[in-house]
């Protein structure tokens, strides 16, 4: 097989990996239900099913780079699809929900590998414009993946039932594995210090204890011994990772590129789609489906309402860098989500596709404008030899960031549906379960009520809670343009060129 040959395979398999990435992320919402009616469990466990996946990928996502580097791009790579395809048999076969939650953790890391090696073995083998190109299909390949994620997975539910949607990560990731064995060249660098143990694991510990304590708390309280304790944990081990990156030699995380402003700017950029955008994708296939009563099919034709935009708005954006500032750029796309998730709080439980179509695709379009220049910003607002660091921190800010959102609007949804039902036996309970579409329990726990005195309760929370992020997106509208403002000619050009990287 010729070199052109060859990269082009590889080319093939990354591109397939990053389409089965977020079908691990968005189909497990659609069939949450379903699993929740299978395997049981209690709303915190039915919570990890998603948290365990970000949580893992985002805490190793940098580790898994550096073991790349180290040990074999291929080798890492290889191991990563063929974890992706193994957990996902695991889900199908798992005994109840804490096994499940556990394959669904080993599938994130996974993940991490396959993403993290992938990208690596493309940057060996692809420069200059091909290698914007072949980042540009990437990006594609994962927002075709990301906005029909939704609309596949429900109708393999609907056909096969939810084993078949948790199959389709691995499927894709097998054929991945099949081109990558056959077309990929082993590469790694020579001089590549490996692993910073002491980090990753303060860092993934810090993650860990963040994310239990925040969905602990709907459970047992913000003041239980176990919430804090986890909370105050979490803050320990921050402080324990930013003091050993702060002095070995060669940290996971760089920490000394925060004292870039436009480079802060960035890393909040990261955050705002988490809770203006990625939260959606979760907790809108609960509501349709668990509360509302609609297919899977149907729920995920109000997904790609919201995804979709995401196939086309980035491509808009990277023309628009030629003649406005990234940063200008960003914050009118922040403005124009926080625009629809205000439009959606008005859109009570049981609105028809047609009502609710429009809010969505104005969240979608919003959040494609800093979603198509956010990798090339990364990497343009530090010194050129810092870029790789740069974009390794971008990826797991944007990645554990989205964790941490989710768990976070999560606890606060079921703490507004609580206080919605009022001073009633149960609330608390019913609360926890109806955010995680139990409808029928949340009403045996509410004998006085009905399920539309139910329904209107968790409908008025839902639009509390989307004004609140309607609220903190137009902060961050502000505060990212705040910093974003001076960008120069330079960092512009670079921006425009590797924009359509995502």
């Amino acid at each position: 097989m010729s070199a052109s040959s060859s990269r082009n395979w590889l080319l093939a398999a990354v591109c397939l990996a990053a389409l089965g990435m977020p079908l691990s992320f968005t189909g497990p919402a659609v069939v949450l239900p379903a699993v929740r009616d299978a395997l049981g469990g209690s709303p915190v466990q039915l919570n990890w099913v998603t948290n365990a996946f970000m949580l893992s990928f985002g805490a190793t996502l940098m580790a898994a780079g550096a073991l790349a580097d180290a040990y074999g791009r291929k080798r890492v790579f290889l191991l990563g699809l063929a974890v992706v395809a193994f957990s996902g048999s695991l889900l199908t076969l798992a005994p109840g929900i804490l096994a499940f939650d556990l394959a669904r953790a080993l599938q994130g890391l996974g993940s991490a590998a396959a993403f993290a090696a992938g990208t690596a073995a493309l940057a060996q083998v692809f420069d200059g414009a091909a290698r914007t190109r072949a980042f540009s299909l990437i990006g594609t390949s994962f927002g075709v993946g990301l906005s029909c994620g939704a609309i596949v997975s429900g109708w393999l539910a609907e056909r096969f039932g939810w084993q078949a949607v948790m199959l389709s990560p691995g499927a894709v990731s097998l054929a991945a594995l099949c081109i990558a064995s056959l077309a990929m060249r082993e590469s790694r660098n020579s001089q590549a210090m490996g692993l910073d143990v002491p980090g990753t694991l303060s860092f993934t510990a810090a993650l860990s204890l963040l994310t239990l304590g925040v969905l602990q708390a709907p459970d047992s309280g913000w003041g239980s011994p176990w919430v804090l304790g986890a909370l105050m944990g979490a803050a320990a081990m921050g402080a324990v990772f930013v003091a050993i990156e702060r002095r070995v030699a060669h940290p996971m995380l760089d920490l000394s590129l925060f004292r870039f402003p436009r480079f802060v700017g960035v890393q909040l950029l990261a955050a705002a789609p988490a809770y203006g955008f990625v939260v959606l994708l979760v907790l809108l296939p609960i509501r349709f489906i668990g509360l509302e009563g609609r297919s899977a099919i149907e729920a995920g034709a109000f997904m790609f309402a919201l995804s979709g935009p995401i196939l086309v708005v980035p491509t808009l954006a990277a023309s628009l860098a030629h003649r406005f500032s990234a940063g200008a750029i960003s914050a009118v796309g922040l403005l124009v989500c926080a625009a629809g998730l205000f439009w959606l709080s008005r859109c009570a439980p049981g609105t028809p596709l047609a009502g609710m179509a429009w809010p969505l695709l104005l969240i979608g379009a919003g959040i494609g404008l800093p979603w198509g220049l956010m990798d090339g910003l990364a990497v343009s607002v530090v010194p050129r030899e810092r870029a790789g660091m740069a974009s390794g921190i971008f990826n797991t800010v944007r990645v554990a960031g989205e964790g941490i959102a989710l768990a976070l609007v999560g606890a606060g949804l079921t703490a507004l549906v609580t206080a919605h039902l009022g001073q009633v036996a149960g609330a608390s309970q019913a609360a926890q379960r109806v955010t995680t579409g139990n409808l029928s329990q949340a009403l045996a726990l509410l004998p006085g009520m009905d399920r539309a005195g139910l329904l209107h309760a968790y409908g008025a929370a839902f639009g509390t809670l989307l004004c609140v992020l309607a609220g903190v997106t137009v902060l961050t509208a502000f505060v990212v343009f705040s910093f974003l403002r001076g960008q120069t000619h330079a960092e512009a050009g670079a921006v425009a060129l590797e924009s359509t990287a995502c």
